[in-house]
């Protein structure tokens, strides 16, 4: 739950477009994928369309539907915020920095495992 915390921190500090409810359509349908009997008779997948953009959401996260409203309309605000703002969205920058220390971590470990492989390498030879 700590990381869930910390995203919510995060997602309340970006300074995303404000939805009005005006501006939205909402849909309750069935969804799909694994659960079998329950996913099959209950319409708690939320469906979420933005009318002036066209952007649509599907969001079945939870068996709950409020659950799955809200994290709906995360979602959407911040595909919005990125259709009208584009790279200079806080969404896009966030989403960047976070590759950029991705990467990082890549290179730093490939390192790490070269200089493994040539301490192996050493001690193989000091042996002989």
């Amino acid at each position: 739950s700590v990381p869930l915390l910390q995203a919510e921190r995060k997602r309340n500090s970006l300074k995303l477009l404000e939805l009005s409810e005006a501006e939205l359509e909402e849909q309750f349908v069935r969804g799909d994928g694994p659960g079998g009997q329950a996913t099959n008779k209950t319409n708690n997948c939320v469906v979420l369309k933005h009318i002036p953009s066209g952007i649509v959401v599907k969001c079945h996260q939870t068996r709950s539907v409020e659950k799955n409203r809200k994290i709906a309309r995360e979602i959407l605000q911040e595909k919005v915020d990125f259709f009208y703002k584009g790279e200079d969205s806080d969404v896009f920058k966030e989403k960047k920095a976070s590759e950029k220390q991705k990467q990082e971590k890549k290179r730093r470990a490939k390192e790490n495992l070269e200089r493994k492989k040539l301490f192996k390498e050493m001690q193989q030879l000091d042996k002989e």
